[in-house]
């Protein structure tokens, strides 16, 4: 899995931190406050993931996200306003809440320290991951980004969001390597997407918010894990066995 590589570029959001189901709950409290209508049995992580595909080339996908949520829970506040809103929702779950996968940051730790360049790549908004770096100590107090991450890129970084692939692009240009020299670390369906469209291996980290497009996700992966122990073993498995054969 690591043979050759140089760069692992992470997802952030359902990879390395436990957060899909927070935005999920998130996006529901925003519903019951401006809608008219009540969230019925749908998928919330699913429907969120499928608009954002939907609206990925355009310039802002949360505002035509928070357009379509005006629409369809038949909001009286503008998207606009709903956007505000969904952010001013979210503030304390992201600083108090959210947390890396279990055993995320020593995998993160472990990779560093034998050398290799690590990088994120997330759409994720820029003031959402500051506000990771800057308030939430469950993230500071493990593995603090700027410690571990030579390039954090969100999705104000690229014009288009995954599936396409222009962030990875920008990574290996900015980095000056090659897609082989390179694996991605993604949970979902259009981060798998992405990593295929910039050819570049993927290992798919499991979250449970993603079984619903399950079969895909494992049929364009090269790599799938249950979780970060898991991960953690394959790769020590690899590099201490490098060590070994040296030796």
């Amino acid at each position: 899995m690591l043979e050759n590589k140089k760069v692992i570029i992470f997802d952030l959001d359902g990879t390395l931190i436990d957060s899909v189901g927070i935005w999920n709950e998130i996006d529901r409290r925003l519903i019951a406050e401006v809608g008219t209508i009540a969230v019925g049995d749908e998928d919330i992580g699913k429907q969120r993931d499928e608009k954002l595909k939907e609206y990925s080339k355009h310039g802002d996908a949360y505002l035509l996200y928070c357009g379509f949520l005006k629409e369809k829970y038949r909001a009286i506040a503008s998207k606009e306003e709903i956007k505000k809103l969904r952010y001013e929702i979210a503030d304390n779950y992201l600083r108090n809440a959210v947390d890396y996968k279990p055993k995320a940051e020593e995998v993160l730790k472990y990779l560093k320290r034998k050398g290799f360049t690590l990088v994120i790549a997330s759409t994720t908004n820029e003031h959402t991951i500051e506000t990771y770096k800057k308030y939430n100590q469950n993230i500071i107090q493990k593995a603090n980004f700027d410690d571990i991450f030579t390039l954090v890129y969100s999705k104000g970084a690229v014009k288009e969001l995954k599936p396409n692939p222009e962030v990875h692009y920008k990574i290996l240009s900015e980095l000056g390597v090659k897609p082989e020299e390179c694996l991605i670390v993604e949970d979902a369906l259009i981060g798998v997407e992405a990593a295929k469209n910039a050819g570049i291996d993927v290992a798919v980290m499991y979250d449970k918010y993603s079984d619903g497009n399950r079969d895909e996700i494992n049929q364009l992966s090269q790599y799938r894990f249950t979780d970060f122990s898991e991960m953690l073993a394959k790769i020590k498995g690899e590099l201490e066995k490098d060590i070994d054969e040296v030796r």
